[in-house]
């Protein structure tokens, strides 16, 4: 399978040029300007703001400081603690472990075990950034993204969460620019289509290609090619114990 180039840019090693690095310091000065805790930022994080900017100075920096203002109220301490969020951990809806073929961290995230009528929806977001922080401090050195497979067996309509979907992916395209490299949706119910034409328009362009729908006759094959079987869970075929 060709995961295409842009699996392979901004996140897998490679260091950047001297052209693109001066246009990290460029959107360093205009940031710092309007708001001094983008000093608190590295250049790696800025320069994911750039990329998911197309490399616009305006742009980027206006995705930067609304970025600046969010963290300063959904993490006023820095990061969202366990504690904080011990009702939405305690439905088992995300695992955590293993990489695939690029290195990058594995999520699998199990769509019938979420119910929106059981979530209230700031707390789902902040799970939300919980999640992405979590998945983040997984990242080895020299990789700057993260790869998923959402597990939609036993979908049905109880689990159709519009506002929600919108949201996470809000949190993740806004917050967390250029962190995710690839998601396979599998075991996918034909209702859940109805679902993803809604939420679809709230995907960018960027995002819309990383998004991999993996039918069940292709599955064994489309997962393996990805994820080595040592670091592939028991439940899809492989040997990594969740």
């Amino acid at each position: 399978m060709d995961f295409g180039t842009d699996e392979r840019q901004h996140g897998h090693g490679d260091g950047g040029d001297a052209a693109e690095w001066k246009k990290v310091a460029e959107l360093r000065a205009v940031a710092e300007a309007q708001d001094p805790a983008a000093k608190e930022e590295d250049d790696f994080v800025l320069r994911r703001f750039l990329c998911a900017r197309d490399y616009n100075i305006g742009k980027a920096s206006t995705m930067l400081l609304q970025y600046l203002a969010w963290k300063r109220v959904t993490k006023p301490h820095g990061s969202i603690s366990g504690e904080e969020v011990r009702d939405e951990i305690a439905k088992k809806r995300v695992d955590m472990q293993g990489f695939d073929r690029l290195g990058r961290p594995m999520a699998y995230i199990y769509g019938a075990r979420h119910f929106p009528a059981r979530r209230d929806l700031d707390g789902f977001k902040r799970y939300v950034a919980y999640v992405l922080d979590k998945i983040c401090t997984r990242l080895p050195v020299g990789q700057e993204k993260f790869a998923a497979v959402i597990d939609l067996r036993g979908w049905g309509y109880a689990n159709c969460d519009i506002r929600g979907y919108a949201a996470a992916l809000d949190i993740m395209q806004s917050y967390y620019p250029e962190r995710l490299g690839r998601v396979f949706l599998i075991h996918v119910p034909y209702m859940f289509m109805a679902a993803w034409k809604m939420v679809y328009p709230f995907i960018d362009d960027k995002t819309k290609k990383k998004f991999v729908f993996v039918a069940d006759r292709d599955l064994d094959a489309t997962l393996r090619d990805a994820i080595d079987d040592s670091q592939l869970p028991e439940e899809y075929g492989g040997k990594l114990k969740l």
